[in-house]
Parts: C-alpha cells; structure tokens; sequence
C-alpha cells in the first residue's frame, strides 16, 4: 500500500485580484482612482481584488488597457484561480464525504485495481473518495445512492443474502465499465435462440477452445457476454441485466468455477434474457442470481431454473437420470446426449439423485479471464 501521490497542490489559492492589488500599489493608486479609470463602481473593485466577482473579458480588456498585461493573462489568471478555487473546494467536500467508503468494499475495488491502491488512513480517506467517484461515475454519494441504491427496485434476488448494495453496486459497475469497450449489433431474438443451439456443443471443450466461441456467437446476436472478478459480500456470480433497450448483458464472475456451475450459471441468465426481456418492464429488471441459492419465491428464477436444466439436458432424456448409479453410466449418457458428464453429476447431485461426494473426478474446474 503507498499513499496517494499528486502533483504540488497547496491549501490556498489567489485570486486575480492580488495581482492587480500588486500593480496600483505600485503605481500609487486608490481603490477608488482604478474603479474611476475602469469605469466600475468602487464596490465592483473592491469585490474583484478579493475574488468575489468572475474576472470577464470585458474586465481583461480595460485591465489590459489601464494596467497592462495582455487580455490573455488576465483570462488566464481567472481560469487558473477558478479552478484551483473549485479543486480546494472538492476537496472539502470529500473529506465531509469519508464516512461513505463504509457503505463500499474498498479492498475488493483495490485489489482489482478498479482504484488505486492505498493505505485506508485519515490521509488518503478523500483521496479514496474521489476515486471512488470517479469509479462509479457519479458527483456524489447522494447521487450514488439516487442511482445504484435506486436501482434496488429493479433487482430480483434469488439469494436473501443479496442486500449489500455497496458491494453489489461495484460489482456491477466493473461489468458496466467492460461493457463499455464492447461494440455490438443491436439485439435479435432470433439469432440468439439459434446461437444458444449452437452453444450447448461446447459444453464438452475447455475454456480456451469455447470461451472466443461463446463471445463471438453471443456478440452477434446482440448480447454482451463480461467476466469479472467476484466481491464476496455481493453474493453474486451472474446477472442478466439490459444497458439499453437493445443491449443485454449476461456478466458471470471469474473464479472457482466447476464446469456444472459455470454452464448453468450461462444457460440461466440466458434464460432471463430469453424469457424476460420482451417488454419495457423485463428489460429493467436486474437479475442477481448465485447457484448455490436454493430456495427464491420470484417465478421467474424457477423458469430461468427449469430452462436451464432442460437447455443441459432436454425433457426427453430426465426420465434416465435416475438410471445413472456409476461413472460408465454418465460416461455413456453424457455421450448420448452430446453433453460434458461433469454436467450430469452436477444435475445428479443437485436432485440427490446421489450423494455430494460422488463422481467429482467427472467435473473440471477453470478459470476465465476478463478479455
């Protein structure tokens, strides 16, 4: 951890005023001889030596006029003392503002260099928010909390444990941030049920053979496919969710996946983009979604559930599964159905069709990244 470094920024700022004070001390003059040769009352003079009027170009051109120094100084002068002026008052503002990064899961935000990595201390504390700021896209923790904890109404949990908005939020804005760098055709229904048959094929490849297949079959039918890093207190590993009323994204985390949960976490926020996101209405809704929630009252999560499953293994086959007592049987079933059997042992062992511990060896485990 380092602290935040910038350039010399000093606490105070000096307005065009001091050099214009400078100039009619050295010439001798009143306050009142320089408003008479400006043409000004002498309370707008006394109000632009001590920065409490903007300094405009009608006023650059008399000074230039009257005391010298071009009209571009004079600009200059003004733009320059406006802007530090405005820097010390931001940085008032958040230094008021440090008691928000309680509400938001800064180590999670460093580690993934989302903003920079510091010491979490009194010092750097309004450093922190202002990258934070900035990392959300907002002027403001109020205007933080009117957007991203607005956008609660919008979220449907399939977990109860979804409630940390702050971690939520970041997690989130990563996938808004990847999927700013994406361009993409506009949705089409049509072409993504037909990408999604051609998906299933590569349930049985590893990652670095199916993963620019996924991409590039879901880029052109419309749908952003983002992988990004997980935050813990959010409780999420996918989302469905629209950016617009043609751009849908399915964002899923990066770690600790098992085949079985990283196809069916897919095949689920596909099914919310497929069933969901026909209306005005379904298109606001955000998905939050974990596979190892088990219980959630929202219909919807049971559709996205069931197509789900029937998209891995279709209705016609179920009746089998049961059959399937030994790692020959999967083998050969997995086979058949023209599916990884790591899939089916997930399947298996989330119906207890058969105990937890049984046919792991079956399953891979990968790691995705973000590009």
């Amino acid at each position: 951890m380092t602290e935040l470094s910038a350039p010399f920024a000093p606490d105070w700022v000096s307005p065009p005023g001091d050099s214009i004070a400078d100039a009619i001390d050295e010439r001798s003059w009143t306050q009142a001889e320089l408003a008479a040769r400006l043409g000004f009352s002498e309370k707008f003079v006394s109000q632009l030596l001590n920065g409490k009027v903007a300094l405009t170009q009608e006023t650059a051109e008399k000074l230039e006029k009257v005391i010298g120094g071009s009209i571009e100084f004079w600009m200059d002068r003004e733009a320059n003392y406006q802007r530090h002026k405005a820097r010390l008052e931001a940085a008032k503002r958040h230094c008021s503002w440090v008691s928000w990064l309680i509400e938001l899961p800064i180590k999670e935000l460093m580690s993934c260099n989302a903003i920079p990595k510091v010491r979490v201390d009194e010092k750097n504390k309004p450093g922190i928010v202002e990258a934070c700021l900035k990392f959300f896209g907002v002027a403001s923790p109020d205007q933080w909390r009117d957007h991203y904890c607005g956008m609660q109404v919008s979220f449907r949990r399939s977990k109860e444990e979804q409630s940390d908005v702050g971690a939520i939020s970041a997690w989130l804005r990563l996938g808004e941030q990847e999927a700013e760098k994406i361009s993409a055709p506009k949705f089409d229904k049509a072409r993504f049920e037909k990408a999604l048959n051609r998906i299933r094929d590569l349930t049985r490849e590893q990652p670095e053979v199916f993963e620019p297949k996924l991409r590039r079959e879901l880029n052109e039918a419309g749908v952003l496919l983002i992988f990004v890093p997980s935050i813990p207190r959010s409780h999420v590993s996918g989302v469905a969710r629209w950016l617009g009323p043609s751009r849908p994204v399915i964002q899923m985390s990066l770690y600790g996946k098992t085949n079985d949960k990283f196809w069916f976490t897919f095949a689920h926020e596909a099914a919310h983009i497929l069933l969901h996101g026909n209306d005005a209405e379904g298109r606001k809704s955000i998905f939050l979604d974990d596979p190892n929630a088990t219980k959630s009252t929202d219909p919807k999560e049971h559709e996205a559930n069931l197509w789900a499953s029937r998209w891995l293994i279709p209705q016609i086959h179920e009746a089998r599964l049961s059959s399937l007592r030994t790692k020959v049987a999967v083998r050969a079933y997995a086979e058949e159905i023209g599916i990884h059997p790591g899939i089916v042992v997930g399947r298996l062992q989330h119906e207890k069709r058969i105990e937890p511990s049984w046919f792991n060896d079956l399953k891979v485990s990968f790691q995705l990244s973000k590009a």
